[in-house]
């Protein structure tokens, strides 16, 4: 096997690459993101300000950038894993000293033309650092303890520095992401069950810390969880969000009640309706036909992630690949599982579909990842 043929000279590199790029991939991301637009059209009442434009801006800046790094060869990538995540490691720090606050935390860098959420970037920066750390170390020692305490290091720093923001959602996203990383890399399962039974003490403990002096969570915190257990103990308080969310999914029924017809939005009942909440507003104007088309689309963007990655001769290219797939899965299920009420509340936005900014670009940045591991790869 040989790398793209840059020896032919009938047709430039740059198209060649551009010809190589996952096409049906670049199609599925703009389809997604398109029903986006249109959910933010409609939560605005029919206006391109003050969401979907910007958002239209972001995306079309956000695939330019994809395009680029897919451009770069992945050996690049693979060397830039480690500052890249040393880097955005330091950032996290930063948060502590330099962020600014929004709604009760501390998680973003203003910069003055761009609100930074570093621990957006973390989570690709964690994938790409266990993809460099699995490719350099031999199989035989996957499972010994000395090399399984590494990366549970790796892991452990950003989840903590992210979890003092507060910000439980990413700091969850970060620790299931890099848990499938290191079992996507033949890690032995029993490891896994012990981390199952550690959990299952976390979450007696924190149960048992609240109201003492050495409390686990922020009160706000313990409200989500009472929320998810019985939203309907406080339904006008820290239940209205999953109560009318619930509504709002249930009314829509088997087609919807159409586009720009929900009562639910239209009422203003629902809320964070262009963020957390969008996807309640788009199973309400488009029903169950609507959220299971939404879902399929991002099933079929997997699909085309892991086929990419078994194709991939490159173990660092392949672990990527699988752990961007993982990662962006994680994104769309925490979010469906949160308001639809199968999990807590915990601010994990919709991929390509919640307005905002950093999230896309850290996102499509990724896949810009995927995309020059499927370029470069071995033909």
């Amino acid at each position: 096997m040989s790398y793209l043929d840059y020896n032919n000279k009938s047709v430039p590199t740059g198209i060649r690459k551009l010809l190589y790029l996952n096409w049906p991939l670049v199609l599925l991301l703009t389809a997604v993101a398109s029903a986006g637009f249109l959910m933010l059209y409609s939560v605005a009442g029919g206006s391109a300000e003050p969401w979907m434009a910007p958002q239209l801006k972001r995306f079309v800046a956000s695939m330019g950038l994809m395009v680029v790094v897919a451009m770069v060869p992945v050996w690049f990538w693979r060397s830039m894993a480690v500052p890249a995540y040393l880097g955005t490691l330091v950032l996290l720090v930063g948060v502590e000293f330099f962020g600014s606050i929004r709604m009760g935390a501390q998680r973003w860098i203003d910069l003055g033309f761009i609100r930074l959420q570093p621990s957006e970037l973390m989570k690709i920066a964690l994938v790409m650092l266990l993809a460099v750390y699995y490719d350099w170390l031999p199989l035989k020692k996957v499972s010994h303890p000395l090399w399984v305490i590494l990366p549970l290091l790796f892991i452990g720093a950003p989840t903590f520095l992210v979890l003092t923001q507060p910000d439980l959602g990413t700091a969850l996203m970060l620790l299931l992401g890099g848990g499938a990383m290191m079992f996507l890399a033949g890690v032995h399962l029993g490891y896994f069950v012990a981390a199952v039974s550690s959990v299952v003490g976390v979450v007696v403990a924190v149960f048992q810390s609240r109201g003492t002096s050495w409390q686990l969570l922020h009160d706000y915190q313990f409200r989500r969880i009472d929320t998810f257990l019985d939203p309907s103990n406080d339904p006008l308080g820290a239940g209205y969000h999953i109560t009318q969310a619930k509504i709002a999914l249930g009314s829509g029924g088997w087609g919807g009640k159409g586009f720009m017809q929900g009562t639910q939005t239209r009422l203003n009942f629902l809320p964070e309706k262009h963020t957390d909440f969008i996807f309640t507003t788009l199973a309400e104007e488009f029903g169950f036909v609507g959220a299971v088309t939404l879902l399929t689309l991002y099933a079929l963007i997997i699909v085309f992630c892991v086929v990419s990655a078994l194709q991939n001769k490159d173990r660092f290219a392949s672990m990527m690949t699988l752990g961007i797939a993982v990662t962006f899965f994680l994104f769309f299920a925490v979010n469906m599982a949160m308001v639809m009420g199968l999990a807590p509340v915990v601010g994990v936005p919709l991929p390509l579909v919640s307005y905002g900014g950093s999230a896309m670009m850290v996102l499509l940045g990724a896949f810009g990842l995927v995309q020059s591991a499927h370029v470069h790869r071995p033909r």
